[in-house]
């Protein structure tokens, strides 16, 4: 399970789109198209989807998404607003 902490002031200047809303998108396209493919395929993309809804994600977290994509494991991710 991943964990990430999201300011309050970040979360609220982004109003028009729901903070990291374009993260679970991306990861659940990936998940429906990548089951199967290699970690090391899935764990570039996980990366750049993160890096642009400006989630900061270790690699660790990436690399344990990666192989929940794609082994099909169910993946949670919680998130704390601070």
């Amino acid at each position: 399970m991943g964990e990430i902490n999201v300011s309050r002031q970040h979360l609220l200047a982004d109003s028009a789109d729901t903070y990291g809303a374009p993260y679970q998108r991306a990861f659940a396209e990936l998940a429906e198209t990548h089951r199967g493919r290699p970690t090391a395929e899935i764990l570039p993309l996980l990366r750049r989807s993160a890096d642009q809804a400006l989630l900061e994600f270790t690699h660790a977290d990436l690399r344990e998404q990666a192989e929940a994509i794609s082994t099909g494991e169910p993946y949670v991710l919680r998130v704390t607003i601070t």
